[in-house]
């Protein structure tokens, strides 16, 4: 996933594959609206944020987004000191916190997803989700994402290139709680290139998501 345990099954991504970008991607993504992001707010003041709980601010209806203590994201330097983009940075996060939300409560049809995601994106987003629970499995540990960097095309489009390091997070069944350490000798950096929209609301919502694991820029 995404943001997301390297182990993940493979089975269950080449299922995924064809249909979305796989956000935590085993191998190369073209063009996805899979994995988490989109923006609107600031997130918190500190450069370095961590996630395992996050609850989502009621600007613009906001959706709640509560992940369990042992689903763990940090970002790292996600603010630039814009206030543009450090909005669209703010709402990345919550998009990426809202799969993952959905994924450890086992549910598709997540208010939060159809909230950050639009178009191709949620379609993507919702399948992906959905392989997660057909493999029977959620995730636990911590996902790094640091290296951001903001792109304004235009007062209402944005595009955000960052990098993800899962090295720590690991597949869990989820009828045992047990969690999978065995390697899969792949790279645990993943370079995610998202495109994001500002919506009437001022929310800023995933339309695009391209992945590559394993890229020079973030260290693979």
């Amino acid at each position: 996933m995404n943001r997301r345990p390297t182990v993940f099954a493979a089975a269950a991504l080449a299922a995924v594959a064809a249909l979305t970008l796989s956000a935590c991607g085993s191998g190369d993504a073209s063009s996805k609206g899979n994995d988490k992001i989109a923006g609107a707010d600031a997130a918190d003041d500190s450069s370095t944020s961590a996630s395992p709980s996050v609850s989502a601010s009621a600007t613009a209806g906001r959706p709640a987004v509560t992940l369990p203590g042992d689903m763990k994201s940090v970002f790292e330097d996600w603010k630039t000191g814009d206030a543009t983009k450090d909005a669209a940075l703010a709402d990345a996060e919550r998009a990426l916190n809202s799969v993952d939300d959905a994924i450890a409560r086992g549910d598709t049809k997540s208010k939060a997803l159809a909230f950050y995601y639009q178009d191709d994106a949620l379609v993507s987003e919702v399948k992906w989700v959905k392989a997660w629970l057909d493999a029977n499995i959620s995730w636990t540990g911590t996902i790094r994402y640091f290296d951001p960097q903001v792109t304004l095309r235009d007062k209402k489009t944005a595009v955000i290139i960052y990098c993800a390091d899962d090295s720590k997070a690991y597949n869990k069944d989820r009828k045992t709680g047990k969690a999978d350490k065995t390697s899969t000798g792949e790279s645990p950096y993943t370079l995610y290139n998202t495109r994001m929209v500002k919506n009437d609301a001022g929310v800023w919502q995933t339309t695009g998501l391209v992945t590559k694991r394993g890229h020079e820029r973030c260290g693979g």
